[in-house]
Formats: C-alpha cells, structure tokens, sequence
C-alpha cells in the first residue's frame, strides 16, 4: 500500500468521524448507521471502480460522507447475489419469512430517533417529519410480516367430477427497485417488504440524494437475520443510474421492477422492462386538486391544505398542486390560508427546534420551483406572498400563494413539488370537476364538502386511485397507495400490495375416480 493510499484511507475514515460525531451531536448513538459502502450479497463493498460520490445536507451544502458510485457491472453482481439468494428464500415458509420481518420491525423500532436524525441530514426535512416517516415505514414491516401467512391460494369447482382445479400463489423471483429521494425509508419498506414477504428478493437503488437512509434501512435488515443476497442496495451517482437503471430492467434475471418517481422517468422503464416481459410498479407523479365547496368547514379545509401542501416542502407526490375553491367561500378561505402560511411555516435547517420547512433537495429541484413560479406570474398569475428564494439563502424557498392562475399556466399544468398554492376560483361543481379532471395525471384529490350526495357524486366522477374527503392526509399502511392515467400501475401497501410479487400457478388434477 502506497503513502497515497494509506493517506486516502486516513482522510475517509477522518470524514466519517467528523460526520459521526456531528450526528451524535444531534442524539445519534451509533455510527454504523452511517454505512459508506454498498451492501451486495451480504458484504459491504465498494464499486469495482472504486469510485465514490459526495452525499451533502441540502439544509447547509455541507458534504455528509461519500458512498460508491456503482455502475452496471455493479448493479449485475447485485442481480446475480439476489437471483442465487431466491432459490432458497422462495421455499422458505410464510412463518419463517414474517418472523424475520417482524424482527426487521422491531430493530426499525427501536432505532426510530437514530435514522430520523440521519434522514433530516441527508433529506433536510424537519426532524419531527423524519420521526413520522420512519413510523410510517417501519409500519409497512409490521403490516407485510402479517400479510405473509395470508397470501393465500384457491380451491375451485372443477366442471367435470374427473377433476380438481387449484390456483397457487408463487414469488415471482428477483425484482428491481428504484426509489426516491423525497421519503428514503418509507418507499424500500412499503415495496421491500411486500416483495420479502412473498418470497421474492429484491436490488434497490435508492436516490443519490438519499442513500444513507437506504444503508441504513439494510443495516437493521441484516441484523434481524435475513439472508445475504435477499436484499441489496445499490448506490450510483446520477451519471451512473441510467445505466444502473437499465440493466435493472432488462436483466434476465430480473422478474419485476418497483418504482416510484416521475412520469417521464417511469416511461422510461416501462419501455425498458417491455423487452422482458416484466412485472412492474409504477408510482408516479401527481397533479393533485384540492377542491373546497361552498358547503365546506372552511377551519378543517384549511388545516388540510396545509398538510397537504406543505408537508416536506410540498415535495411529496400527492401534494395538492391545483387549489380549486368556489366562489361562496373563496374570499374566506383565501385570508384563513394567507394567515396560516404567515403563522404556521417556520423555514429552517430541520435540526432546528420549531422549524416545519426544510429546503428544496437539490439546486435543479429548487430552480424548477423558482421557474414555474416566475412564467405562472408573467402569465397573469397574481402573487399574494412568497415567490422567491428564502432569505436564508442556499436551497430554501419562501411558501408561496398565487391566485388568479388559469388551466393553461405552469402552475396548474405541472407537478411543483415545492411549497406553493395556486389557487383558482370556480363557480359550480360541474366546473369544478372539468378542470380536476383535464390532467393526464391521476394520483390524489381532495375535496372538502358537508354535503353528502355532494360528496358521493364528485367522489364517483373525479379521476384518480386515491380521494381525500374532508381529509389532507391520506397515507397509511393499510391504505391501497396508487394513480391512474398516467400517475402509475398497481397498488403499493394494503393487502393489495403483494399483488405484484406474486404469479397464480393454475394446477389441474384429472383422472380422480
């Protein structure tokens, strides 16, 4: 080993200290939670390339630690240590397979406050949104270790009595998965968990603005005794994931692909995984109307919208982008929201006590959100307050409202993903509707009304997988979590989110006398 190298080595294990005891600092009480290195097979390893990439903490710009930046050889080795895994973890039992699930649960459980603190390091959101997201995701283990024993098969009526016609429930073998930066822990739990319970092994390749949260989630994962090679991460710089991404979906030892994240990348591999044949989930973006009726209890409609809108930053998929308010109630509710985004947003570095905002993630995200702010108001948009970087400088943006927008402006035809309302009014609910529904996106809505034959037709007629009726937050584990149109395919969490991991073997039996 050369000095250079022995120096190289000092000065990686040096920023992991300084990163480890800043952590601690903030209550983190072990540092292997800060892993460096991917995780295939059951080890800890570096790129083939030894190459790496710096992880920073949007909230200050300063550089956390760095990981591997992995490519597609990488990325195959990962495939190969899950596909010889799976030979043996698909005939392991219901039983055994929710035991260690449960484990899993349980470690995540116990370690809550550690991987919040180093989730609102890498993500920037306020810690008391970490906490929540880590209780969110762990619950997806808690909930797929007890779905396991209930993936249950069939016995049909055979037409003729020579006969007996089974249907079985099997793995359908490795599956890919790719998640985003925006919840690091809850996205692999909800869709690792599923697939672990139903005897499937998965590769994840988590963002590359998160990877920590991902680490560290397989960290716990090995600890709780699941097998080398049933999960592995693995972590690549931007440059390097669309080749990961690739062999990801088109691998031939890949069964199915998992992914959540934009629309324009979701078609990217849905064309990728049509080569194969393979299963695939797809949870995309959103465009989501919250829509508040004359009839509406304009106190709760308000509270919702701030928690649909402004949790994370509005960096959340079913964030409510089109605010459609009629005009019985629209001045009302204008100065009830202009009030609570005055008093309730406190923006600041998410260690911070009080603070309810963290910043946009990265420089790209945040100039996205400054351009869809500034053409919305040269179109004609009317901006009550905010509309600029926050005087906090680095990746922080002031909460927003405009008002005045119209169908065809940035604000209402794109996905913000940041923290700003527009706002429009209408007049009847057949307007109300037409406007909802001239999306190509279909995730989430939400509408506030007292009225319940109200509430029956516009939940019947409006076009998306998921309502929020008199509701702003509308996650949960037992919630059956999907889109349509172009907002994605299949469910994730409920019972419904083994489905995609799972393929009906039809077995008939003849020559019974």
């Amino acid at each position: 080993m050369t000095i250079f190298s022995r120096f190289g080595i000092l000065l990686r294990h040096q920023k992991r200290a300084n990163m480890s005891e800043m952590l601690k600092g903030h209550g983190l009480r072990y540092a292997s939670f800060l892993h460096q290195k991917g995780y295939i097979g059951g080890q800890w390893v570096s790129a083939a390339s030894g190459k790496t990439f710096e992880v920073t903490n949007p909230s200050n710009g300063k550089v956390i630690a760095s990981v591997p930046d992995m490519d597609e050889h990488d990325a195959q080795m990962a495939i190969d240590a899950a596909y010889d895994a799976f030979q043996t973890w698909r005939r392991t039992t219901a039983k055994e397979r929710a035991i260690l699930l449960r484990k899993w649960y349980s470690l995540m459980e116990e370690h809550k406050e550690d991987l919040a603190i180093l989730m609102t390091a890498e993500a920037g959101k306020p810690l008391v949104e970490s906490r929540g997201e880590i209780t969110y995701g762990s619950s997806f283990l808690e909930w797929f270790a007890e779905e396991a024993r209930r993936i249950h098969g069939e016995v049909v009526q055979s037409p003729a009595p020579s006969k007996e016609m089974i249907f079985l429930r099997e793995p359908i073998g490795v599956v890919s998965m790719i998640t985003p930066w925006n919840f690091p822990n809850a996205m692999i739990t909800r869709k690792a968990g599923a697939a672990l319970a139903a005897g499937c092994t998965c590769v994840i390749k988590p963002a590359e603005d998160t990877p920590f949260s991902a680490l560290a989630a397989v960290d716990l994962a090995e600890k709780a005794g699941i097998p080398p090679g049933v999960v592995n991460v693995v972590t690549a710089s931007r440059p390097n994931t669309p080749a990961v991404g690739e062999i990801l979906c088109t691998s031939p030892k890949v069964a199915g692909m998992s992914f959540t994240g934009s629309t324009v990348v979701g078609q990217l591999l849905y064309k990728l995984c049509s080569t194969g044949i393979k299963r695939i989930g797809l949870e995309l973006g959103g465009n989501a109307p919250f829509i508040v009726f004359n009839g509406a209890n304009l106190k709760s409609a308000v509270e919702g919208l701030m928690v649909a809108k402004f949790r994370n930053a509005g960096q959340a998929c079913i964030s409510a982008n089109r605010i459609l308010v009629q005009s019985g109630v629209y001045d009302q509710f204008l100065e009830q929201l202009k009030e609570a985004v005055s008093k309730q947003l406190v923006v600041g570095d998410g260690f911070d006590k009080g603070v309810n905002q963290g910043p946009i993630i990265n420089q790209s995200q945040l100039n996205k959100v400054s351009a869809i702010v500034k053409d919305s108001v040269a179109a004609g948009a009317h901006l009550v307050t905010g509309g600029n970087p926050h005087k906090l400088g680095g990746l922080f943006y002031e909460p927003t409202i405009l008002t005045e927008v119209t169908e065809d402006m940035p604000c209402f035809k794109e996905e913000i993903f940041g923290p700003v309302v527009a706002v429009r009014k209408f007049e009847t609910e057949e307007e109300a509707l037409q406007i909802a529904n001239n999306s190509d996106r279909g995730l989430a809505a939400y509408f506030y009304s007292q009225d319940v034959s109200q509430v029956w037709r516009v939940a019947r007629r409006l076009e998306t997988g998921m309502i929020g009726i008199n509701e702003g937050l509308i996650s949960a584990t037992e919630g059956a979590f999907g889109g349509v149109k172009q907002s994605g395919i299949g469910r994730e969490g409920s019972r419904h989110g083994i489905d995609d991991y799972t393929n009906i073997k039809y077995i008939c039996i003849g020559g019974i006398h």
